[in-house]
């Protein structure tokens, strides 16, 4: 077995939280390894749905994404057109006044975080997304919010970290980890200052006892309809889908995208890493997609696919120290907002490392914080 030197931290995966991370710490002068399983931007990034969005189902989630979405603002001025950020918007539609009247009380949180939020009465969506079915009651606009293409992305902000003299290793397997120490699949053995666990539902595999879980997704891309929709149009539904760990369930999220295409979500299920389509569900998917859009029905799907969410029972993602292993710190967890918190969580972990203020209120990240378990979470 072979034993190496290497930088000051190693960053094990290169999915966007990871190349976010490396990134980060790169241009604070920190010596970055990143080790990655297959390459830059693969994984539940290659997969992902790439929203930019505030989120606010608790204070601490909204804190980290409005935080994060700010950062994501400055960034996407300067990365390059694959990137594909599209500043469109998003629309959390409310099917009926009851919803409305939630969307509204809302928008004073979303204020208290610097993000501004509107309501719109039933006129004025129909006119905003005309091609939305009659009869809903209104939609919180989030306007600043943002769509992209996650890949892309990925591996610019690794480019850029390699550029600064990190060390990328794609293709690599990690077999274990101890305090200062990397032991890969080959057998050979990395030291380091710190590690950085970014590998999203491969975490717990290298860090026994890790609270997550994998959550599975279907997406659907279509043909090219330029002009149907102009949002990111969400059911406010979506957020007692995602926040509930019961049965499979889906809800209505289309994005458009730069070239015309339409992206279809979403749906959630926990069955492991199996990654056979379930048809039955993507049937329910696409049907209460044409509920809300009805024209969406005849519009052809090119590709139907799955990604694991790295997901953990409150709902928050899981960035800090791991106190069992000293030096190892986590950056996973953050099941659908992984796009949207990698610029946040890569700050907070530069602040731990370096010891330096952090962006927001780390407590309730914490990876050992208590924990329900999924069953009770269910």
């Amino acid at each position: 077995m072979s034993s190496t030197p290497v930088s000051d931290v190693v960053v094990i995966g290169a999915g966007l939280v990871g190349a976010a991370t490396a990134l980060a710490l790169a241009e604070q002068g920190v010596g970055v390894t990143i080790l990655e399983g297959a390459f830059a931007g693969s994984g539940s990034t290659g997969a992902a749905m790439g929203h930019l969005v505030v989120m606010d189902d608790s204070p601490a989630q909204l804190a980290l994404t409005a935080y994060s979405r700010r950062r994501w603002l400055a960034l996407a001025e300067t990365l390059p057109a694959d990137g594909e950020v599209d500043r469109c918007g998003t629309l959390w539609i409310a099917a009926d006044d009851t919803e409305l009247r939630g969307a509204a009380d809302r928008i004073a949180g979303y204020g208290r975080a610097g993000v501004h939020a509107e309501l719109l009465t039933a006129a004025q969506l129909a006119r905003e997304e005309p091609a939305l079915r009659d009869g809903l009651a209104g939609a919180l606009l989030v306007a600043d919010d943002a769509v992209c293409y996650p890949p892309t992305i990925a591996r610019e902000l690794v480019r850029r970290a390699v550029a600064l003299g990190a060390i990328e290793h794609p293709a690599v397997r990690v077999q274990s980890i101890a305090t200062g120490r990397v032991t890969l699949a080959t057998g050979a053995v990395l030291h380091t200052g710190a590690i950085v666990v970014a590998a999203g539902v491969e975490s717990p595999s290298l860090v026994p006892g890790l609270p997550i879980v994998p959550r599975r997704g279907h997406l659907v891309i279509t043909d090219r309809r330029p002009g149907t929709v102009r949002h990111q149009l969400v059911e406010l539904g979506y957020l007692h889908s995602a926040h509930s760990f019961g049965g499979a369930s889906v809800a209505f999220n289309v994005q458009p995208r730069r070239n015309g295409q339409l992206l279809i979500g979403s749906s959630r299920e926990l069955v492991g890493t199996d990654p056979a389509i379930n048809r039955p569900l993507v049937h329910a998917m696409l049907t209460r997609a044409a509920s809300y859009l009805p024209g969406i029905g005849n519009v052809r799907a090119l590709r139907t696919w799955v990604g694991f969410r790295p997901a953990t029972a409150d709902k928050l993602p899981l960035i800090g120290a791991w106190g069992a292993i000293p030096g190892v710190w986590i950056a996973a967890g953050h099941e659908g907002l992984g796009i949207t918190m990698a610029t946040g969580t890569a700050d907070l972990i530069v602040a731990g490392v370096l010891g330096t203020a952090p962006p927001v209120d780390p407590t309730p990240f914490l990876p050992d914080r208590p924990m329900p378990s999924i069953e009770a979470a269910a």
